[in-house]
Order: C-alpha cells, then structure tokens, then sequence
C-alpha cells in the first residue's frame, strides 16, 4: 500500500522545484553567464520560497482589494489618462509619414552601427564603450558593459528624443493641447524607460540572480503597501516624529480657529525687531517645510536674526470644511494679522506668503488696501508665488473642463483627497518622483532612506472641494486675479493694482510649480516699492537654502528691467544664500527693536497658550 502522505510531499517538493526553476529561467539567459550556472538544490528551494511568496501576496491582495483597484490606482496619478491625451493627438505627429520613418529607420541603423562597434574595436576591459547618448537613468555601467542593454537603452533614448521633437514640432494645435502634448509624451516616454521593467534592467536583473528572486518579493511588499495607502513612498515612514526630530523650533500656539492654528515661537535674542514677522504657508503642505530640522529651519533662522516669530498651521480639510471657500481664507490671513498686532501692541506686521498662501496674501492685501487698512501689513515676502497664471507651467496641463469634471468627482464629503494633489505634484517630476523609487524599492527592493524632506512631501493635506475647483477655475484657467475688480472677497473687490505695501519677491529659477517667468509678473501689477530676487534651485530648494549650506546662488538686478529676460541680462550672480539679503531688506524695513519680553516670549507668566508646537493641527489627516 502506498504511502499517501509521502507521495504528497514528493509531489509539493517537485512542484517548487519546478517552480523555482522556472523562476530562475526567466532571469538567468538575461544575466551575461547565467544559462551556464548550474542549479543548486538549495538554490531552486530558495527561487521556488520567492516565487510562492510573490504568487500568495498578490492572491490575498486581490482578494482583500476586490472591487477598490481602480480609486487606488487614481491617487497614485492616473498614467493611462496622460496615455490617451497623447494617443489622442498622436495624429498630430509625422510619425506615419514614409519620411518620417526612413529618417528614424536611417538613424537607429547609425546607431546600432556605432553603438555595436564600440564593443566590436579594441576596447581596454577596463573602459566602458563611449556611447552617444547620455542619461542618469543609464548611468550604472552594466547598462554599458553589454551590447545588449546597451542597445536597448540607446535605442530608447533616441525614440524618446525623436517623439519629443515631433511634439514640439506638432501642427493644428492650439497653444494649450500643444503644452499637454508635450507634457504627456513626457508622461509616457518616461514611464516606457526599460529601466522601469526588470527583463530589462540589467542591474535589477543582476541583483534578482544575486537573491534569488528576495528583491522582488521584498519590492512588493513596498509595492502592496503603497497600494494599500494610496500613495507611493518616498521614506522610511518611521523615521520622523513631529515634535522630536522634525518640526522642533520652540513655540506655543497661541490662537486656533476652526481654519488654523497659530504659533508664536520662542525668541533666542535678548532683543527683538519691533515690528514682529507672520509667516503664512500653503494649505497644500504641511507647515515644517520652513522648520525641517535645526540646520535648515528657516523659522529657527528668522528668530535668531532677532524677529518675533509667528506661523500659521493650516488645518487639513475635513467634511466640516466642505463650505470653505477662498475667501474664508483671505479672512483667516486678515484674522491672524490683527491677532498678532493686538497681542504684541503693535500697529504693523511682516508678512511672508509661500506659493498659493504668496496668491492669497497679494489679494488679502488689495483687499486691505481698498478698505483702507493697508498699514497694517509693514512688508509683503513672496516665496514662489504667482498671480498672474497666464505662464503658470506644467500644473497647467491638469486644468481642462475634462479634468475639472474629474477632479470635482473625485472629492467625497466636500474634500479632495491630498493623496491625489502628492499623485499630481509627483507626475511634474516623474523620473525623479516616480521612477526613482519604482526602481529602487519595487524592483531592487531596497529599503526606504530617512529624509525629512521626502517625509514632508509625503505628509499630504485634504483641500476643501468648493475652494479648489474655483481656485483652478478662477486663476489657473480664466486669470481673473489679474482683471481688476473681476474677483471679490469678504464683500470686497480685488485690485491688486492698490498694493503699495514695500514687497521683495523670490522666485526659483528651476522651478516647475511656479516658474520664475510666472512669478516675475507680480511686479507688473505693484504700485509700491518691491524687489524682486532669483534663486538656484526650485520652488522648494530654492527657499529653503540656509547660509550654513553654502549650496546654490541668486541674482539681483538694481535697475528698473521690464522683464525677466532684462532682469537676468542685467543681473549680478551672488553665491549661497539669499536669507541675509532678506533680513538686511526686512532691517531697513522697520530698524526698530524692543526687549524680548512680556508676550514676545510665549507661555510665560499670565499668557495662557493653548499648547506646545508644532500643535494638533498639523498632525491631523
């Protein structure tokens, strides 16, 4: 009689031996020597483990997410729509053209031609193969070392080349489907890079041979669990507690409303600027952009230069919030500039507004200026910030009826998801947002860095639904804010031609939120003085650049330029930082300075404060 269990076993154990060989097969006739690795026993059991464990996670993911796929995929950015936008217009293209095709025909022949005679000649084994073209994508020498990736990167380089070109050559277009053209072959070329796809990553490829298939198993884990979120993962998600490691600047909140709360922090100056400095960050971020940590912290900067110190912590949008509409925020900046001027005794404030917090402060102040009200606010900084959306970038790709439509559908409760803003804000910079980790923790299966900065970037905020489609509507699309009188708020209309407050505006020159040609506008519609100051780097790098640093630069023109192009023909280059250039504009401001004592230190005897920073607010989803 035979017996049964012992033939069960035999059949499992062939079964995963299969398995696993079948696994190692996929992989190994594309490893430069893997057909000719003999099998070990043991190494089968391990491919065969990695193999079951793959097959199992997708099995009870599946099961677990039946019927939720599709709204788990939309917060992570929706690549198929950007796929049919460019399918759509591909028709626009000369790429079925007989001459089209024979020049791309010719051209990859001449580069299959020089790419394969670079392994064919007498290479020194030390030296990767001079290739013609170049990218950071491709930049790990196995991509170089083997004819075949070599070719299949190069060959992807020069048709991403050509469709790029096609699409800026493009006809029958109006200028706004042009731009999305061109914004969506570079959704879907990028998505398309074969660095994306481990048959044909050789360094993926190399390290699933090395584990035995454990990269991939442990890349999607990652992957699952971003699913399971909504939200790609850029960090270790427990590398950062606010209040510990990051957001740590002392302080105490000193007034909440059912919009924000606001935080004093506590001075570090024996004496302190007289007139005290109100920081207004966007409600799409959280606030610690400003206060990352000690050595980046704008805020703990700003209080050591000796000013009073306060920052609106914006609460994340809920379904009580559902009725919030711009000019609830207007009134909430009106609200904490008179909170502040009542608890120090003062008649004026500095004020800082970044990106849309930088839109709304302009219009807070025209609207300031036409009740009459303008000296409440000594000075305006602008950090990256527009209100004039004609030139507004690629996030202008995203503002159609159609996608308006979408995103209207897409709010539940009277909110939008923030997942879905960090799903846009991610497709901007793709390669780098995306790609990057798709490679490193999907397919490598690395583990996530600890970077407050990406840490930030994924603490995401809801936005209340009504605000934001009349936000894209009103600006992004119809740029209103520039028409006097065409916007009111709080009963009153907005021109911001009235704004006479002195102003200094900073704009990144890489930026692709809020390009600097975009931001440069502001001083078109100003009737007092301003400055205007161009930044290295980006919209967040390029405001967060501490002196300590020594990182990037800026230019400043002293003359009167009409335009960008003027401003930067004329401009001088200065190295590091522009913080000091700041404060020493915002000394000249208002040179005044008293005691840092009584309410200038919050929380002391008899101020009753509501809590410590970084507050409620910024931890609530």
């Amino acid at each position: 009689m035979t017996d049964k269990t012992g033939g069960d076993s035999v059949v499992i154990e062939d079964l995963f031996r299969q398995q696993g060989e079948a696994m190692r097969a996929m992989f190994a006739p594309l490893m430069p020597g893997g057909e000719a690795m003999v099998s070990d026993p043991s190494d089968l059991q391990h491919w065969a483990m990695s193999a079951a464990k793959l097959q199992k996670m997708w099995l009870d993911f599946s099961a677990e997410q039946a019927g939720h796929i599709e709204p788990m995929l939309a917060r992570f950015g929706d690549l198929g729509k950007w796929t049919q936008t460019f399918m759509s217009m591909a028709g626009q293209l000369p790429i079925a053209q007989a001459e089209t095709q024979t020049r791309l025909w010719n051209e990859s022949m001449a580069l299959w031609s020089a790419v394969m005679g670079q392994f064919a000649g007498n290479q020194p084994a030390d030296e990767a193969p001079a290739l013609p073209r170049r990218d950071r994508r491709f930049a790990d020498k196995r991509w170089h070392e083997q004819p075949a990736f070599a070719l299949i990167h190069q060959t992807y380089l020069l048709l991403s080349e050509k469709l790029h070109q096609m699409a800026d050559d493009a006809q029958g277009l109006t200028p706004e489907r042009k731009e999305q053209l061109r914004f969506a072959t570079k959704v879907v070329t990028d998505a398309l890079s074969p660095a994306n796809f481990p048959f044909t990553n050789p360094v993926v490829i190399e390290r699933t041979m090395e584990t035995k298939g454990e990269n991939l198993v442990k890349g999607v884990e990652h992957l699952l669990g971003d699913l399971r979120k909504g939200q790609l993962t850029h960090t270790d998600p427990d590398a950062f507690e606010l209040g510990r490691n990051i957001a740590v600047t002392p302080g105490k909140v000193v007034h909440e409303s059912p919009l924000f709360q606001l935080i004093q922090y506590a001075p570090t100056t024996g004496e302190v600027f007289e007139t005290p400095l109100l920081i207004f960050p966007p409600w799409i971020n959280r606030f610690y952009i400003l206060d990352l940590n000690p050595q980046k912290s704008f805020i703990r900067w700003a209080v050591a230069q000796g000013l009073s110190v306060f920052v609106v912590s914006w609460k994340s949008a809920d379904a009580g919030m559902a009725d919030v509409a711009w000019d609830d925020y207007i009134r909430a900046q009106i609200e904490a500039i008179d909170h502040v001027r009542d608890r120090l005794k003062v008649p004026a404030v500095h004020t800082i507004g970044y990106c849309v917090a930088g839109t709304t402060l302009a219009a807070t102040l025209a609207v300031l200026a036409r009740r009459g009200e303008a000296d409440k606010v000594a000075s305006a900084t602008f950090f990256t910030a527009q209100v004039d959306f004609e030139d507004a970038g690629d996030l202008k790709n995203f503002i159609d009826d159609g996608q308006l439509k979408m995103l209207d559908g897409l709010a539940t409760d009277g909110y939008l998801d923030g997942r879905y803003m960090a799903a846009t804000f991610n497709a901007l910079r793709g390669t780098d947002l995306i790609w990057n980790y798709v490679v490193n923790n999907y397919l490598l299966g690395q583990d996530y860095p600890a970077f407050d900065l990406l840490h930030w970037n994924g603490d995401t905020t809801n936005l209340p639904a009504k605000w934001h489609q009349a936000y894209l509507c009103d600006l992004y699309r119809d740029n209103r804010l520039v028409i006097p009188d065409a916007m009111v708020a709080d009963n009153t209309p907005i021109d911001l031609r009235r704004i006479a407050t002195p102003c200094y505006i900073q704009a990144g020159r890489e930026d692709h939120i809020a390009p600097p040609q975009s931001v440069w506008k502001l001083t078109r519609h100003l009737s007092g003085p301003w400055k205007f100051l161009l930044a290295g780097s980006g919209h967040i790098a390029g405001v967060v650049n501490p002196p300590e640093s020594g990182k990037y630069q800026y230019w400043l023109n002293p003359n009167d330029p009409g335009s960008l192009d003027e401003f930067i023909a004329g401009a001088s280059e200065t190295k590091g930082s522009w913080w000091p250039d700041w404060i020493e504009w915002i000394a000249t401001q208002a040179p005044a300075k008293v005691a840092a004592k009584g309410k200038r230190a919050p929380g002391g005897k008899g101020d009753n404060v509501i809590e410590d920073a970084p507050g409620r607010y910024v931890r609530s989803h």
